[in-house]
């Protein structure tokens, strides 16, 4: 008990327990049947968008859901070291315990989807799950009336809105040239700590690049663009 005790005290403080890592490389088939799920996921958006640990009922408040849904799903989360229990205390003769996640980032292990590997089939569901999550939670706060791409008329900066959906055909140095720019964005915004400026916002960037290996049908010249141009404001 004192050690749950001395646990919390440091999640109240905004320590992170001992096995949290900044960034996670996962290559474990549990640990991807855990993220192939938009609700987990979304228990691990909840836990990572607020400061200090949050308790079952918590969660499901932040998340506007049953909390006997979620339990089943925290638990998994648990068992596949994604998050960890900061503390606990004896709540009416129940033990409750607070959980905060296990890592800022989760990137999956490239091997994973090679054409001989035994969980590629578990890794690309991980991602389908992260598409499903993205959507749901672009859907409600657009109904939340939170978001807004429009371009203020009057010129000044409002919330900043970017979409593009396009299809290119390019050499394969220019895609590596490309995913490789785009990961160099990434790994810069992701490195840099959380702003405690007033007028800070939480931002979400979900990018999904891919090339497909020429097949039967494909067109041997020519290019198409489809979908809408970036809109920025």
């Amino acid at each position: 008990m004192v050690e749950q005790d001395l646990e919390r005290e440091r999640a109240e403080v905004g320590e992170q327990p001992s096995a949290w890592v900044r960034e996670r490389q996962v290559g474990d088939v549990a640990v991807l049947k855990a993220l192939a799920d938009p609700l987990r996921l979304a228990i691990l958006g909840a836990l990572k968008s607020t400061v200090g640990p949050l308790t079952a009922k918590e969660i499901a408040a932040a998340l506007n859901e049953p909390q006997t849904k979620l339990y089943r799903h925290i638990k998994q989360l648990e068992k596949a070291g994604l998050i960890l229990v900061a503390g606990t205390r004896l709540v009416s003769g129940i033990v409750e315990s607070r959980y905060c996640a296990a890592q800022e980032a989760i990137r999956l292990a490239p091997e994973m989807f090679t054409a001989d590997s035994p969980v590629r089939s578990e890794a690309y569901d991980a991602i389908l799950a992260a598409i499903d999550r993205v959507r749901g939670d672009f859907r409600a706060q657009v109904l939340d009336g939170r978001l807004d791409f429009s371009s203020p008329q009057d010129g000044s900066v409002g919330p900043p809105g970017l979409f593009g959906h396009f299809t290119l055909r390019l050499t394969p140095e220019r895609l590596l040239r490309l995913r490789t720019q785009l990961a160099e964005i990434f790994d810069e915004a992701g490195a840099e700590a959380p702003s405690e400026a007033d007028d800070a916002m939480d931002v979400t960037v979900f990018a999904l690049l891919y090339g497909l290996r020429p097949g039967a049908d494909s067109p041997g010249t020519g290019s198409s663009a489809a979908g809408s141009p970036g809109t920025e404001s």
